[in-house]
């Protein structure tokens, strides 16, 4: 898992509608909040997206974008962001899980999908890292507010 302090990997990811994502793409604009989901069906899962709806104008207002990164293919992706009303780019691996690349890896023989969160701020450098393998426990609301807060300080 990533540590804060570092710089944020080079991620390439894919959208719902196809469209590359970059990380880099916010760089010198926007922090960005990345949350990634165990499953589009887990409902612990869901709750804590639902809380990070709920949040999305304060977030907004703190100049935070948000990214939700799925470890289904993006036709499952599409489907969950539509049923669910999801107004945040969702998204999937070209190649490889988003999760696995920053090292949420699955856990527990390979059963459980570690997911998690982090914080880059706009110039490139993760304030906020958290993963878990329970997703009770991979929601760090409290960390993110704190790194959210943070953010007009030195890393």
């Amino acid at each position: 898992m990533l540590a804060a302090g570092s710089p944020a990997p080079q991620l390439v990811l894919e959208d719902t509608t196809g469209q590359t994502v970059r990380l880099s793409d916010y760089r010198g604009r926007h922090a960005v909040l990345l949350f990634f989901v165990r499953s589009t069906s887990c409902p612990v899962c869901n709750r804590h997206v639902r809380d990070l709806v709920r949040s999305g104008d304060e977030l907004a207002a703190d100049n935070v974008r948000v990214l939700l990164a799925v470890p289904e293919d993006r036709e499952k992706a599409a489907a969950w962001k539509a049923r669910h009303q999801i107004p945040f780019p969702v998204l999937t691996g070209r190649r490889d899980s988003p999760h696995e690349m920053v090292g949420l890896s699955r856990k527990v023989f390979g059963s459980m999908q570690q997911s998690g969160s982090i914080l880059v701020d706009s110039h490139g450098i993760v304030r906020h890292a958290h993963g878990a393998t329970m997703p009770t426990s991979s929601y760090d609301k409290k960390g993110i507010t704190a790194a959210i807060a943070s953010l007009n300080t030195p890393a």
